[in-house]
């Protein structure tokens, strides 16, 4: 909360959320959610700023991945993201756009996606679409039920974040499996 209501801290949660999308391991939840309950007027401006840092991290993420996968291969197999590169791999082959916008959304490391984007070669355009919808309503959605309930609303946060996002992942497999038999 102290951090929350420093002069610097919009700087500082673009600057989280930036690097979020690339390789850091801490959401920038952990950053919007005191800032939109110390400063309730100011939440939308916070999921703002949230969301376009962590496209433009996300888009290098992407780049990373189309130009140097190579270079960071050995790094992302001996890590703990290696088995989530490998599904969202499969999940570019079957779903793409969607692929990235359930990635943005839920507690899936969105960076480990961003990177298998580049390497898979996804188009950019439906890329960085995908991105915006899905980092915006995770982002838009965080600060606007924290702006409105506050401390109580954390508490609930914290406790079906998770189970929220999975809910997502699930709707959009039943849709997509839908859609593909129909």
């Amino acid at each position: 909360m102290t951090w929350s209501r420093d002069p610097k801290a919009p700087f500082i949660l673009g600057t989280l959320s930036f690097f979020e999308s690339i390789f850091f391991p801490v959401p920038p939840d952990v950053m919007l959610a005191p800032m939109c309950m110390a400063t309730p007027k100011r939440a939308w401006w916070f999921a703002l700023i949230t969301t376009l840092a962590s496209v433009i991290g996300g888009i290098l993420g992407y780049l990373i991945g189309y130009y140097a996968f190579s270079a960071i291969q050995p790094w992302l197999e001996s890590s703990s993201y290696w088995p989530a590169y490998e599904t969202a791999i499969a999940w570019f082959k079957d779903y793409g756009f969607w692929a990235i916008f359930v990635a943005g959304f839920s507690p899936i490391p969105f960076k480990v996606f961003t990177l298998a984007g580049g390497a898979m070669a996804m188009a950019f355009a439906p890329f960085v679409l995908a991105a915006m919808i899905g980092r915006g309503m995770r982002f838009f959605l965080v600060a606007g039920l924290l702006a409105w309930g506050g401390p109580r609303m954390e508490g609930l946060l914290h406790r079906y974040v998770d189970r929220l996002g999975w809910a997502t992942v699930a709707i959009v497999i039943v849709a997509g499996l839908w859609l593909a038999l129909s």
